[in-house]
């Protein structure tokens, strides 16, 4: 969503540009960017002329979906609730709490590459708009041109192809995620997502969602499934070394379940004792595993006929293989912060469908999960004609920082909850410890306070300890 308070030109081309080089999205003209109705209220008759304007700024021509007024609280909560679908809040206007007006541009994903008149070549890159550089284009210009796939019609399949529990069970779930029942006709709503073209012929994309066999007319679209004894694909005198092999079909959304059933079957568990209580721990966090199946399945290249995905579960990693290398302007490099599909109608789906948490995001918290595991970061292998993740068991020690060296183990962990929670209080610190009296925990803190570690601030029932910065910075530093 793009946000612009007054309105502009210049602006609206830019974002017009970004949205259709990239995975589309909402223009708000005259709104804030904290999403409150802008001081200026745009009139219909001036929108229509600035765009009209706005089409000489750039080439070729951005086709978008409508132009709609919509009518905002005064707090701005209908663009926090409803996001891009900001039609339905049009209709909400009380007497109580009057409403006003806005408009909502919305721009489809472009099959052609879109430059402004000045010649640069636009993306949407968070919450703005970044320029691409030569290499950046042709790749982005070379991702265009391969055409929407997915939305080709497969010939000999009909729409009876459909297995109608899945599309019942997909609609189920889109309602949960839009807060709201599809209403109408489901031959309309399948031509929305893509899953049909205009005449009613399945695509790939509408096979590989809703079939329960898409493998008969994209058998390249099934996983397949392998177990290694140790680190390498061989095993003894050049033998296969794997335990066990499978080839999963179906659905996309049992393909994804299915796989992570598989890698779940097989998957070390461990257990530690923390307090009274066993937590049991797992060889990989799961998070990061169905992110790494997930995106090798949305993101894959389904014209590559003769290869399928690969996961392949060594003794030290998991590896997760996908045909297709990166798409558009994506690169290792970058793959964290930017964000563009293949097949955006796919990835779609499985947003509503809820095996996509939140659009764009997944990779930054499959780093966050293995970093909180105590594993190194995944590693990505991008290759002109596949996409590997590889998620590694071993975990890292954690470097004890210099500063906790010499305490006895409740000192200890006073210190790693402060770390976590900017403060410890003496009432805290008794939940914390246990068996321990409360004097001998009160004589802790102070040696600490001594020592120069913590900070006391406050007095009686306000007491509380802090790091001091110099232990938590020039001390801990490497």
């Amino acid at each position: 969503m793009a946000f612009l308070r007054t309105v502009d030109a210049k602006a609206i081309a830019e974002n017009l540009v970004a949205f259709a080089n990239t995975e589309g999205g909402t223009i708000l003209v005259g709104v804030n960017a904290d999403g409150t109705p802008a001081e200026e209220r745009p009139a219909r008759e001036l929108i229509d002329r600035i765009l009209g304007q706005a089409d000489n700024l750039y080439n070729p021509p951005v086709v978008i979906d409508g132009c709609e007024t919509i009518h905002l609280k005064p707090d701005g909560s209908d663009v926090n609730e409803h996001g891009a679908d900001l039609g339905s809040a049009a209709h909400e206007s009380t007497e109580a709490e009057p409403m006003v007006p806005a408009f909502s541009i919305r721009v489809p994903r472009s099959t052609e590459l879109h430059a402004l008149a000045d010649g640069r070549v636009l993306i949407r890159s968070g919450e703005g708009n970044r320029p691409l550089g030569g290499q950046e284009i042709l790749r982005l210009a070379s991702a265009k041109n391969t055409g929407d796939f997915e939305t080709e019609a497969v010939p000999g399949a009909t729409i009876d192809d459909f297995n109608r529990e899945i599309i019942d069970e997909y609609l189920e779930k889109r309602a949960e995620r839009m807060k709201r029942a599809s209403t109408g006709d489901i031959n309309r709503l399948l031509s929305e997502i893509g899953a049909i073209t205009a005449d009613g012929k399945p695509t790939v994309c509408g096979l590989l969602l809703f079939s329960d066999y898409p493998q008969r007319w994209l058998p390249q679209s099934s996983v397949v499934f392998a177990r290694f004894v140790g680190t390498t694909p061989r095993g003894e005198h050049g033998f296969a070394g794997y335990t066990r092999r499978e080839e999963i079909t179906g659905s996309v959304p049992r393909l994804i379940e299915a796989t992570w059933n598989l890698v779940w079957s097989e998957m070390a568990i461990s257990a530690v004792v923390k307090g009274l209580e066993r937590e049991e721990t797992f060889e990989y966090p799961q998070f990061a595993v169905r992110e790494a199946l997930v995106n090798a399945i949305c993101h894959r290249d389904y014209r590559l006929r003769g290869r399928r995905i690969e996961v392949r579960m060594f003794s030290d990693r998991l590896e997760v293989i996908s045909p297709g290398g990166l798409p558009g302007f994506i690169t290792v490099e970058n793959i964290k912060d930017e964000h563009f599909s293949r097949n955006p109608r796919l990835v779609g789906g499985l947003f509503h469908w809820g095996y996509i948490e939140e659009l764009g995001l997944g990779i930054d918290r499959m780093l966050e999960v293995m970093e909180q595991a105590g594993h190194s970061p995944p590693r990505f292998d991008a290759r002109p004609y596949s996409f590997a993740v590889a998620l590694h068991n071993g975990r890292i020690r954690p470097r004890v920082p210099e500063w906790a060296r010499d305490t006895n183990h409740r000192q200890a962990r006073a210190l790693q909850y402060i770390r976590d929670r900017g403060k410890i209080t003496n009432r805290e610190y008794r939940s914390l410890i246990h068996s321990v009296s409360a004097e001998t925990l009160r004589l802790d803190l102070a040696d600490l306070v001594e020592k120069g570690i913590l900070n006391k601030l406050g007095a009686n029932k306000g007491t509380h300890y802090t790091l001091r910065d110099s232990s938590a910075d020039k001390k801990d530093a490497p």
